[in-house]
């Protein structure tokens, strides 16, 4: 989840006391990097997965399932390992937001090497069940994007209640012990975001209206300890929210790349931006919230808004008083602007940034584009900041840069390399929601590294204009998406956007370059007009020496992708809605009760453990398909060591 600093965390006031302190000094630390790391160059590919995982426990006698909260003592056992031998581990294991949550990686980073793709999911069943033989008999841990009934009446284990009126998050349906306890950054995080945005956060995601939903949907929250704010936030036929946890207890699958260099880096960012939304829809996994079924299929805006720190001013319900910025965005939000040259005429949403810290910038040589990126994360407060980490040497570190960027979580991340590292240029890419099974999300990682390599070999462009990524981005979360949704995309993807493209110098485009598609034509392609994503992977590997078990594990991960995105194959999100909708006793009103819910869960882990063949979900991609290995036989590794 970003920088974790250890230390003493100070207060809201005094974390606000010292924001243009972490500031100045974030940007000082950013200038001595930057100009340090500027020119380095040869970095070779390297690139990984991250997956977040919720631990559940179930009670079968009363057909139950909650969250258990016990992410710290796990943890505990799982780091151990690396403790112990740091360089030669399989798995990389961290905190996640909730008490109930843990995040796993490889060991180690993958490669250039195309038999890399065959250990992915092997790495993955590692890590599952490396963490899974520690949990309780009735404890499962599950690649579920969301908890169905997080926020409902005793969803953990052990059961707690909320504290509306103390505590970090002062919620009606969270109660802190939720939140991860084992580093003061998530509770601090909690408590600051609802401090300095002066309420509670307001997370209001539209009701699926069924048959016989109360009609105006509307709850009765003064019972609960509702007070003015919660009120006053509440929609009528929406799902009411109001705590952090909501978004940042949801779990993701994201991925970061190492390039071989800043400008091969900003390529990369700008060109898999517009492929955000694409694979969100694509990965949509998240039709309930609070226990009941929702007009939505992903997670993106509930995180957006659990974060939203900002204040009345800052959101334009107030006139700009004490603040200096209106701003328009969450910090949890859609990439607002591109970073290559390519994409610069292609920045067509106004953007707010700090015009001090961008001429401070710019005076110490940081290019247009750069500064602005920069001095557009910079209008942010820090929200988090430790007693230990105030005064640092800005010319060896670089908590106070990181403090604020790690808190702009965009669905693309631009990352310069750490101090001192062997590490290099990465970008991270960040909007996919995590799916049941290992399979699955092996089968996104590969396809989305896939593509860098298919953008970096052809020189493509995807580049669209912002303001349609972000019309995008709304698209994508709307229920059944990825089947019934058009999406702009670039048609002719071999153009070019230099600074001499058909744009005028009023920032409007060439809108022939760029068209409404269905998911299915922008993944399979369409006929006389756009040659499909999956088409152009296959062309890139007919002209690559492949091992046999990596070509067909590849294989299976693609007609996977391919068929969900053409409708053959629910999306994770279509098919839990299938199946609340299915089940013998869902009433058509929007309710997600503890037997189905149990239900659901129980299915998904017979799903994810292969116990249980799904056919609506992974067609006849059956689990056991793919060829991976743990590791890359080493007559293979041979054979790619002498291909030139």
């Amino acid at each position: 989840m970003g920088l974790l600093t250890e230390g003493q965390p100070l207060t809201w006031e005094e974390t606000k006391q010292l924001a243009d302190h972490v500031r100045q000094h974030g940007i000082d630390q950013f200038l001595n990097l930057y100009h340090q790391l500027l020119d380095r160059k040869g970095d070779v590919l390297k690139w990984g997965d991250e997956v977040e995982y919720i631990i559940v426990k179930f009670d079968h006698t009363n057909k139950i399932a909650r969250v258990r909260l016990c992410a710290q003592d796990i943890l505990g056992q799982l780091n151990e390992k690396e403790a112990n031998d740091p360089h030669n581990v399989k798995s990389l294991w961290r905190p996640e937001y909730g008490a109930y949550m843990i995040e796993g990686t490889p060991g180690k980073p993958y490669g250039g090497l195309l038999a890399h793709f065959n250990i992915v999911e092997a790495n993955m069943r590692y890590r599952r069940e490396e963490a899974q033989q520690l949990l309780g008999p009735d404890e499962v841990l599950m690649t579920i994007t969301n908890f169905p009934r997080l926020g409902c009446p005793e969803f953990t284990w052990p059961v707690d209640q909320p504290t509306p009126k103390i505590g970090a998050s002062r919620s009606l349906f969270i109660p802190d012990s939720a939140i991860y306890k084992g580093h003061p950054r998530f509770s601090t995080l909690t408590r600051n975001i609802r401090q300095r945005r002066g309420e509670r956060v307001a997370i209001n995601i539209p009701i699926f209206k069924d048959e016989n939903t109360q009609n105006p949907f509307e709850e009765d929250l003064i019972s609960i300890g509702g007070d003015a704010d919660s009120l006053n936030a509440a929609l009528p036929d929406h799902v009411y929210m109001d705590a952090m946890a909501f978004g940042m207890g949801c779990c993701c699958l994201q991925m970061t790349f190492q390039a071989c260099c800043i400008k091969e880096a900003r390529t990369l960012y700008d060109q898999l931006t517009p492929l955000c939304p694409i694979l969100l829809a694509l990965t949509a996994a998240s039709p309930v919230f609070r226990g009941y079924l929702t007009d939505v299929d992903c997670r993106w805006d509930v995180i957006s808004r659990s974060v939203d720190c900002r204040t009345r001013q800052e959101r334009g319900l107030e006139p700009l008083t004490t603040d200096k910025f209106v701003i328009p965005k969450s910090r949890y939000d859609s990439t607002t602007l591109y970073l290559s040259s390519q994409g610069e005429k292609f920045n067509d949403v106004s953007l707010v940034y700090d015009k001090t810290i961008y001429n401070k910038l710019k005076s110490a040589d940081i290019d247009h584009q750069m500064a602005q990126h920069v001095a557009h994360l910079f209008i942010r407060d820090t929200v988090s900041l430790f007693n230990e980490k105030v005064h640092q040497d800005d010319t060896v570190e670089m908590d106070h840069f990181e403090n604020i960027q790690s808190t702009n979580w965009q669905t693309m991340r631009f990352k310069p390399p750490p101090p001192k590292s062997t590490i290099g240029w990465r970008v991270e890419f960040r909007p996919c929601e995590v799916q049941l099974t290992d399979f699955e999300n092996a089968a996104i990682v590969c396809f989305v590294v896939l593509l860098t390599r298919v953008i970096l070999s052809y020189q493509l462009n995807f580049i669209i204009p912002i303001s349609k990524v972000d019309e995008n981005m709304s698209k994508a979360q709307k229920r059944s998406a990825a089947l019934t949704e058009k999406f702009w995309f670039r048609k002719n993807i071999a153009a070019s956007t230099s600074k001499t493209a058909n744009v005028d110098v009023n920032g409007s485009h060439d809108d022939a370059s760029y068209t409404t598609m269905s998911i299915n034509e922008i993944i399979n392609g369409k006929m006389g007009e756009f040659p499909g994503l999956i088409p152009l992977i296959h062309s890139y590997l007919s002209s690559m020496e492949v091992d046999t078990d990596t070509h067909c594990t590849i294989q299976q991960y693609l007609k996977l992708i391919s068929r969900r995105a053409s409708g053959q194959i629910d999306t994770t999100a279509s098919w839990i809605r299938r199946f609340i909708q299915e089940h013998p006793s869902y009433k058509r009103d929007s309710v997600v009760s503890n037997e189905i819910n149990y239900d659901l869960l129980m299915t998904a882990d017979g799903i994810q453990s292969g116990r249980i063949s799904c056919p609506r979900l992974l067609g006849d991609c059956l689990l056991a398909n793919s060829k991976t290995k743990e590791t890359i036989p080493p007559a293979v590794q041979k054979v790619y060591s002498c291909t030139p």
